[in-house]
């Protein structure tokens, strides 16, 4: 006899039962590695629709996850023999120019959150590719292009609307319920699921210099060193990073570099384009490179950047590291690795650090590696799965070999399932046992599991 499908009582969304109209596009997420089916998929559609699945799941005994934006490359968006808690249709965006703040509900992505706030002139640090959604990302602390301006997107968040474990809606801010606030501006969701996010915006230029320059792998060492000595004191707004890829084998690609191994120089610049060009010259006149893709840009355009080189559905395996520096050994192992991919797709992102994330208070987040100068992005990519292993081993092998220059410290959202100990890494070894008493007291069951998670301290 076949199982009844589950049920919440109360529920006022779509439940989606496995057979069932879109059940198989709705438990998709974007790391084509990633095949699970839920025993539901319950696609809500307020906060007490999230509160109503979470106590449903508890009183049948079964796991529970919670599909945001599904971006995550552990794919903690979707569960076996679980139920999926699914924040999509919550996506609604709404701006109020004159507090300079945004209201994003738990399932829109940074897509749909920059298109709304460009239009009133505001913006606030987001994801590098757009269809990141805004939850996972600010829960994970919330690197991208204008960090070093106005930090993390966790350190502008102003409250939150949360979901706890035993199915309330509470407010989390510095006024309410403010050990939930600390937790969850980088605890990566082991608190509560965020249905709201409210946050504090900042002006952004109508247009913003960016773009990317490409140089030949041959020209790796000097390119490196000569962003490694611009950065040492380069202003707030310069944001970007060098990124280790492949040249798109396309028209406008020089032939000689075409298809092959090349180093790219990603440009941003969150001020006036007058003063980019100016601060940015030694950047941009450096080469001369092979391809020049740098222009006046609005801020869209520049979240949606790397969007082509990050299609759903491919394969991938992630990793991460922070860096105390970038001495000249450590640039000649990054070469040596990253201009000899497995996959043509495959991305080495170096971002820097600085500004406006290191000047935050360490502890006054749960995210607490803030003054590291480096951050890198291991991000390996491919289609066919009978190259698995080869792209698995060649993460692996350059993130041990890049291991001398490390803090011991990792970006969470940069990691896949690697274990308990880098989850610690994340946090750092007290912050990591505060945010267990704080699990305790928020979910002493471990309901919300899923993810990187953070077991609730003992006694």
């Amino acid at each position: 006899m076949a199982e009844s499908p589950f049920t919440i009582p109360g529920f006022t969304g779509t439940l989606l039962n496995p057979g069932g109209d879109g059940y198989d596009d709705a438990r998709r997420v974007f790391n084509g590695m990633i095949d699970r089916r839920p025993i539901a998929i319950a696609r809500c559609t307020s906060a007490a629709d999230v509160g109503a699945a979470v106590t449903a799941a508890r009183a049948s005994g079964v796991p529970l996850s919670v599909y945001g934006g599904g971006h995550s490359v552990t794919g903690s968006a979707v569960i076996d023999s679980g139920l999926c808690i699914d924040l999509r249709g919550l996506n609604s965006v709404s701006v109020d120019p004159a507090t300079s703040t945004a209201r994003a509900g738990g399932g829109a992505t940074w897509a749909e959150f920059d298109a709304a706030t460009t239009a009133h002139g505001l913006a606030v640090t987001g994801g590098r590719v757009s269809s990141t959604g805004v939850g996972g990302l600010t829960l994970g602390s919330g690197s991208g292009w204008l960090e070093r301006k106005h930090g993390y997107s966790c350190d502008n968040l102003v409250s939150a609307e949360v979901v706890t474990a035993d199915g309330r809606v509470v407010t989390a801010s510095p006024d309410q319920n403010a050990d939930l606030f600390w937790g969850i501006r980088g605890g990566g969701g082991n608190f509560g699921i965020v249905t709201e996010f409210s946050f504090a915006l900042h002006p952004i230029e109508p247009l913003m210099l960016a773009g990317l320059l490409m140089y030949p792998a041959q020209m790796a060492s000097e390119v490196l060193t000569n962003y490694r000595d611009f950065l040492t004191d380069a202003p707030d707004e310069v944001g970007g990073g060098v990124a280790f890829i492949s040249a798109p084998p396309l028209d406008f690609v020089p032939e000689p570099v075409r298809g092959q191994p090349v180093v790219g120089v990603v440009v941003t610049y969150a001020g006036s384009v007058a003063d980019g060009e100016k601060v940015l010259e030694p950047l941009l006149s450096f080469g001369p490179p092979a391809i020049t893709m740098v222009q006046p840009m609005p801020y869209t355009a520049v979240q949606q950047l790397l969007d082509p080189a990050n299609p759903s559905g491919m394969r991938n395996y992630w990793s991460g590291d922070f860096f105390t520096e970038l001495p000249d050994a450590a640039i000649k192992t990054l070469i040596e690795h990253g201009t000899h991919p497995v996959s043509p797709m495959t991305q080495i992102i170096l971002v820097p650090g600085g500004g406006a994330v290191a000047r935050v208070d360490s502890g006054s987040t749960a995210i607490d590696e803030r003054s590291a100068p480096w951050n890198i992005h291991y991000l390996s990519m491919w289609a066919d799965p009978a190259d698995d292993d080869a792209n698995i081993g060649y993460t692996r092998g350059f993130v041990e070999a890049m291991k001398p220059w490390t803090t011991g410290r990792v970006y969470l959202n940069f990691i896949g399932d690697e274990g308990r100990d880098r989850v610690v890494d994340s946090y750092g070894a007290d912050t990591y046992r505060r945010m267990r008493e704080l699990k305790r007291t928020w979910d002493p069951d471990n309901v919300f599991r899923h993810n990187q998670n953070i077991p609730p301290a003992e006694g």
